[in-house]
């Protein structure tokens, strides 16, 4: 074992220590020579050893109190993705239970979708299935990405700001909602950085100057509640804390403030031992300072959803400085750093035990999670279910508590409606809604509901139900989901005759007839992809607003195409495409692509990427639907392995003179593989040559073996194919270089 994995191992031991009663480690360090094993070839985008990966994530669970078989899947959550090992052998090593969170960690990377949306929903939806099983999958997922994120700096820009809103639109959220704002503060800083970076770094050396004298404030407030607390006779602690910096800008942009407008920047914070202290703390504060209107917030009377409970409130210090104050119980205040962590922390000696009145507290807590796998289950449109997790997981963040006459509190998003109120009491209570009173006053059913107020739902049972309208009305995705699974029910002839018009109009929107598309085999791969029993049950959905008719007829569509390019010739795929961009007879001209098409003039040309001809090589066309002809060198691979029917749409081609002696202004792109040996000082060399040929460089990638050989992939423009050899015959005498070729199609 090397030795930096080896240390990262004992630190992790020595951490699970500080809160676990037993000696017993044998499973967790079974898992690390496994993963030790199982990774050893692989590196990570930094260089280093992939197992520091698994370790580091292992660690972060040990840092939220997990129990071993979390810390154990944490070790193994990438073994089955990245290794040969399967879900059956982590099973017969480790049990039942452990690779059942493994494999609720590991993505649904081994199967092929269409698009990159299909696939990022399916791997959501499994992740939130896995979830509903055992919540510990998300735990591990979360420190899976928080590790990710901190070593974000070794991934290309695009992929950087890709991973960071990735993040901040679905994992930061989800920290959020199960309460672990340790988690979740660190993963919203982090994707700030990458995907604003000026402001980030401003902010921080703004919060940075201000320092000292801010430190100097905070030391004294802490010391000040202290000592009135010790005199009161409260046992407590008592310790600033700075807001990061995620938290301070989202405030600065949604308030429009400046930094120093920003009141709750830093906040003194109380620690006790009882809610009864909580409140005399409060108490104490308000007889020292003077508190600012309306900025009292009782978390306690009113925890979050995420089982956060604390007293708020902003106050104006000694010489006018406006700070912040909270106040809990340790109980609270590990509860706010580790949310539904805290539920595995080991407690006598015992893990996950827990009372029933703990257990009814967390399913409470995970009402949100029922009501997303409601959502997979009436949702085949990929995006709009990616829309409505990312939506109702950031406006959570934003909530309102409104009352019924009963005097039970409500939990709503900002700007939720009474249609919204009326679905969280009830679906049967939304239905049958035909009118809402606030605070004893006939409100329009579109009124913005606010912090405290009463609602009052006026039911009807003549009521026919919900109105389509309401779906642009509502703000909650409960209320949305509840109103569409109505009208699939209630009008489901309905629906199926709407859901009909609506394919065959966007058939023939789409340029076809429905007899070309609509054809019982194509329907029942529809059928199979969209996991439908029959068509009637497809259209109904379209109908509703379940499915979208176009994700529908795209799906018959490229089954027609199939069907339609294994008979067709060049001959008749050169007339479909000149029928899309004349339907006037083609005049020979002068081409300006550099390529002259056998029997046409200025066709539309595209370069094929896989192999990149350039003036001089031997070149041959194949005929595209609807796109023109894409050209390809003759000795392209993918040309070799064309089939039978796909050779009847090749066509001769050739470089037009003027372009094929190097005449003409237009540069073409070439790949070049440069293999030598590595050394200090070789891609300088290599630029300087390509610089000194008067080469413009497009693209420059390296990467070294064990072997200390250096592999080249560079992209550069040339104008011809004897320019190009050129270029290959000078690089190929630079010393230490052992091999330049030019990279082919090789499918």
């Amino acid at each position: 074992m090397a030795e930096i994995d080896e240390q990262l191992y004992k630190e992790l031991i020595d951490k699970i220590k500080t809160y676990h009663p037993s000696d017993d480690f044998s499973m967790v360090e079974k898992a690390y020579k496994l993963a030790v094993e199982a990774h050893k070839e692989q590196k990570r985008k930094s260089g280093e050893p992939y197992i520091i990966h698994p370790l580091k994530v292992a660690y972060i669970l040990a840092e939220l109190e997990l129990d071993m078989e979390t810390i154990t899947a944490g070790i193994l959550h990438d073994i089955i993705e990245d290794t040969p090992y399967t879900y059956e052998d982590i099973t017969h090593l480790f049990g039942e239970e452990i690779a059942a969170l493994v494999d609720g960690v590991t993505k649904l990377g081994k199967l092929s979708y269409t698009t990159k949306e299909e696939a990022q929903a399916e791997n959501y939806r499994k992740m939130f299935l896995a979830m509903a099983k055992d919540i510990r999958v998300i735990l591990i997922k979360l420190a899976d990405r928080l590790h990710n994120m901190r070593t974000l700096n070794y991934m290309t820009p695009e992929k950087q700001r890709e991973k960071a809103q990735e993040t901040l639109d679905i994992y930061a959220p989800l920290a959020h909602r199960l309460g672990i704002s340790k988690i979740r503060s660190e993963m919203e800083d982090l994707c700030f950085k990458y995907l604003n970076p000026d402001a980030y770094f401003d902010l921080a050396a703004k919060i940075q100057k201000k320092k000292e004298e801010r430190d100097q404030f905070v030391q004294s407030m802490v010391q000040e509640l202290q000592t009135k607390m010790n005199e009161a006779g409260i046992k407590g602690k008592v310790y600033g804390r700075t807001k990061h910096f995620f938290s301070i800008y989202k405030k600065m942009v949604n308030q429009n403030k400046t930094l120093d407008q920003i009141y709750d920047l830093f906040a003194i914070r109380a620690l006790v031992d009882s809610v009864k202290d909580c409140y005399a703390v409060l108490g104490i504060v308000h007889t020292a300072y003077t508190p600012m209107p309306g900025r009292f917030k009782d978390y306690i009377a009113m925890p979050k959803p995420n089982m956060y409970q604390s007293l708020h409130n902003t106050l104006i210090g000694p010489h006018g400085q406006v700070f912040e104050v909270q106040i809990r119980t340790w109980e609270m205040h590990r509860t706010s750093e580790y949310g539904i962590a805290a539920h595995w922390k080991y407690k006598e000696g015992r893990a996950n035990e827990k009372s029933s009145k703990a257990q009814k507290s967390e399913e409470a807590k995970l009402a949100w999670l029922r009501q997303i796998m409601e959502w997979q289950k009436d949702m085949s449109d990929n995006k709009e279910y990616l829309d409505t997790i990312k939506l109702d997981l950031n406006i959570y963040s934003t909530q309102v508590y409104a009352f019924t006459p009963q005097g039970d509190v409500i939990q709503l998003t900002k700007d939720s409606t009474p249609i919204d109120f009326a679905y969280m009491i009830h679906s049967a209570v939304g239905n049958k809604m035909v009118g809402a009173r606030v605070n004893n006053k006939i409100v329009p059913l579109d009124h913005k509901i606010q912090n405290g107020d009463i609602v009052e739902i006026i039911t009807s049972q003549n009521s026919k139900g919900p109105n389509r309208d309401w779906l642009a009305i509502v703000k909650t995705a409960q209320a949305r989901t509840k109103i569409k699974q109505w009208f699939k029910k209630e009008e489901k002839e309905e629906n199926i005759i709407r859901g009909r018009e609506m394919i065959l109009a966007d058939i023939k929107k789409k340029g076809y007839q429905p007899q070309d598309l609509l054809r019982p085999e194509w329907e029942e791969i529809v059928l199979v992809k969209y996991d439908f029993k029959t068509w009637d049950a497809l259209l109904a959905a379209v109908g509703y607003g379940g499915m979208k008719e176009g994700q529908v007829v795209n799906r018959l569509k490229d089954e027609y195409l199939k069907e339609k390019r294994k008979t067709q010739t060049a001959e008749d795929a050169l007339k479909d495409f000149e029928k899309t961009i004349d339907q006037k007879p083609v005049k020979k001209h002068k081409s300006k692509s550099g390529v002259v098409v056998e029997g046409i003039g200025d066709v539309a040309v595209r370069f094929s990427k896989c192999c990149s001809p350039v003036p001089g090589d031997e070149i041959i066309g194949f005929v595209t639907r609807g796109r023109g002809v894409t050209i390809h060198r003759t000795d392209c691979i993918n040309v070799i392995n064309l089939s039978n029917e796909e050779r009847g749409r090749l066509i001769n081609a050739e470089w037009d003179t003027q372009f094929a002696k190097g005449e003409s202004n237009t540069s073409y792109l070439a790949e070049l593989k440069v293999v030598a040996n590595d050394r200090v000082g070789l891609i300088v060399e290599i630029s300087r040559q390509l610089a000194d040929d008067d080469i413009s460089v497009k693209g420059f990638n390296v990467r070294t073996t064990k072997d200390m050989q250096a592999i080249l992939n560079v992209t550069i423009e040339i104008k011809t194919k004897e320019q190009l050899e050129r270029v290959v015959t000078r690089l190929k005498n630079l010393r230490d270089v052992t091999e330049v070729e030019r990279v082919s199609g090789l499918g």
